[in-house]
């Protein structure tokens, strides 16, 4: 492993023990070298005796792999999958040569890895998970329950953009959706992989891009697009049982498969999710502010990951790896037209909550 355990490896050696012992362990057999392998905000290039990962902590992760080419300068199209960890956990999967990807074991070959890894066979093959960047994981992903998980992921599990050719009839429209699709159609992993066009894809809620009905005038059907407080409250009510925490998982799944696993869907859905959210006025303002606040708060770090992403990966190659950059917030970018009308909404509010209000202010580069 190229890096990332420098933290946990100067730790008192009891300490570590105990982590091992109370972490979750990722061990992953005959990876190849150079894969770029990645658990959360952290990514490594596979070195020769890496066999996963320990210390992980309990919760939700998100695991994203791909695999170069035997020159190692070419790497396939992001493979990533989510998962829920327990304490003391071993997850154990093999790479699959044909395949090129992870796959599970047979039950008696897991138990077998499984108690190896408990017996310390393993240990100074497995690299530590790194405690100082778990708080960055933490906030994008603390709505991120089981249920959120079970909810959307594909059949399978795995989240890929080379199985979205659904997506490559729908014409881009943005210069990060051009670079998805261009991935797509120039990754060896697309020309050698069988055709895989019937698959699920995952299951987001749908969000429909504006409001439509046929028994109301046209000046009221044209208040309801701009204020989409109503069409929000009846996606609650419909699809998620009223509960605000699972719509707020839901944005940071579609955010982390985007961001992390490359997946073109992924992208849209956090684009149709963010801006049904930066289209209502009266939502934040009355009925629906301690969501808002919770909204904000997570774009905020969404897009500081995003831009620290950015920082950190102008200092080496990180193969496939995504980014954003300023053109996201050009004039004609959606994210920059519907936060500067949302803002101003709550800045120009009579009366508005103070935690919204200093959330608001915060993301300098939305409001510029």
């Amino acid at each position: 492993m190229a890096s990332g355990g420098g933290a946990a490896a100067r730790m008192d050696p009891e300490v570590a023990t105990e982590l091992v012992r109370k972490g979750a362990t990722l061990l992953l057999l005959d990876v190849p070298q150079r894969t770029l392998f990645g658990i959360d905000t952290q990514m490594f290039s596979v070195g020769p005796k890496f066999k996963g990962m320990k210390m992980v902590p309990p919760g939700a992760h998100f695991v994203y792999y791909c695999s170069p080419n035997r020159h190692g300068n070419e790497f396939a199209p992001t493979v990533g999958f989510f998962l829920t960890t327990h304490q003391s956990e071993v997850i154990v999967r093999k790479w699959d040569v044909q395949e090129e990807r992870l796959i599970k074991l047979s039950e008696e070959e897991d138990i077998r890895y499984s108690e190896a890894v408990r017996h310390f066979e393993f240990d100074d093959q497995l690299g530590p998970y790194n405690l100082d960047s778990y708080g960055d994981w933490k906030q994008l992903s603390d709505y991120l329950s089981p249920n959120v998980i079970e909810r959307l992921e594909p059949i399978g599990g795995e989240i890929t953009i080379a199985w979205e050719s659904s997506w490559m009839d729908k014409a881009p429209q943005s210069d990060m959706e051009r670079r998805l699709v261009e991935q797509l159609r120039e990754g060896k992993f697309a020309k050698n992989a069988p055709v895989q066009s019937g698959r699920r894809g995952c299951y987001y809620t749908s969000i429909p891009a504006s409001v439509k009905h046929k028994d109301i005038s046209g000046g009221d059907l044209t208040a309801l697009n701009l204020d989409k407080t109503s069409l929000l409250e009846t996606i609650l009510a419909k699809n998620y049982e009223g509960q605000e925490d699972l719509f707020l998982g839901e944005l940071q799944f579609a955010f982390i498969a985007f961001m992390m696993g490359q997946s073109l869907e992924a992208f849209m859905q956090w684009k149709a999710l963010v801006s049904l959210l930066l289209s209502c006025s009266d939502a934040p303002l009355h009925t629906r502010t301690n969501m808002f606040i919770k909204f904000i708060r997570t774009l905020y770090y969404q897009l500081k990951h995003g831009f620290q992403h950015t920082q950190d990966s102008k200092s080496g190659d990180m193969g496939n790896s995504l980014c954003l950059d300023e053109t996201w917030f050009s004039r004609d970018i959606f994210l920059y037209r519907l936060s500067k009308d949302f803002f101003t909404v709550v800045f120009e509010a009579p009366v508005v909550d103070g935690d919204l209000l200093s959330w608001v202010g915060i993301p300098e580069p939305l409001g510029n």
